[in-house]
């Protein structure tokens, strides 16, 4: 065994419907302006040519019911709703056969977003970690083998905050379906199990301040909750 100076968190898993084990999370990449209304109302069009993505890291991933503080440093702390696809086969480099092949599961989930400091960081051309990167700021519905649900383009994704709904689309408003997202990023990287992709979310995102309740749906997955608490205001005694 290696002798580690100190011990890192535990890999964060997220349940799988119907079985015991769970999905252990390795990378989330996510899908940047992959609804157009949503791209229309950020200030931009989305770009046709090619996908791109951003990144979250897994420690910063919660399951659905979490209670969490309103995060540090923002004072526009945005809701996205997102399709989740869990990987499930390495891939390389794939036909569209292959991408469909390679998926596990489906699942809802929720990229937070500190807003301000994304759209800060973009207009100095400079990388959007510290807007998107958040810590409890992707969050994770139980999934769904894809034995048993499939992304039909007739199945509606929501969100509402407590209990007003501010998302409201279908997956057919979808930029890049699935098999083109798997198709495309495995062109640059060796897609594996623990691999999770959020497919972007529709328009009406919005802001939502401590004590709200965010609930996320779509049709025949598991929802996602998600409840925020007063900021953490601690200190660290050094």
């Amino acid at each position: 065994m290696p002798n580690h100076l100190f011990a890192l968190p535990d890999i964060p898993s997220i349940p799988v419907q119907g079985e015991q084990a769970t999905y252990p999370i390795g990378r989330i990449f996510c899908v940047g302006r992959n609804y157009a209304a949503h791209a229309a109302e950020m200030g931009h069009e989305v770009d046709r040519e090619t996908p791109f993505y951003f990144t979250k890291s897994a420690p910063n991933a919660v399951l659905t019911g979490a209670h969490v503080p309103y995060p540090a440093g923002t004072e526009n702390y945005h809701h996205e709703m997102e399709l989740a696809v869990a990987i499930g086969k390495p891939v390389f480099r794939a036909t569209a056969a292959q991408a469909r092949a390679a998926i596990f599961g489906y699942g809802c989930a929720l990229d937070m977003t500190r807003r301000d400091l994304q759209i800060r960081e973009r207009n100095k051309q400079r990388p959007w970690d510290l807007g998107k990167d958040v810590e409890n700021g992707a969050v994770f519905a139980p999934l769904t083998c894809a034995d048993h649900w499939s992304p039909s383009d007739d199945k509606r994704i929501y969100l509402s905050v407590n209990g007003q709904v501010t998302q409201d689309a279908t997956l057919s408003e979808l930029v890049w379906k699935i098999d083109e997202l798997i198709c495309h990023l495995s062109g640059f990287y060796h897609l594996r199990p623990g691999d999770l992709i959020l497919t972007g979310t529709p328009a009406g995102v919005g802001p939502v301040v401590a004590r709200d309740q965010i609930e996320g749906g779509i049709d025949g997955l598991a929802p996602v909750h998600l409840t925020l608490t007063e900021p953490d205001k601690t200190t660290l005694d050094t």
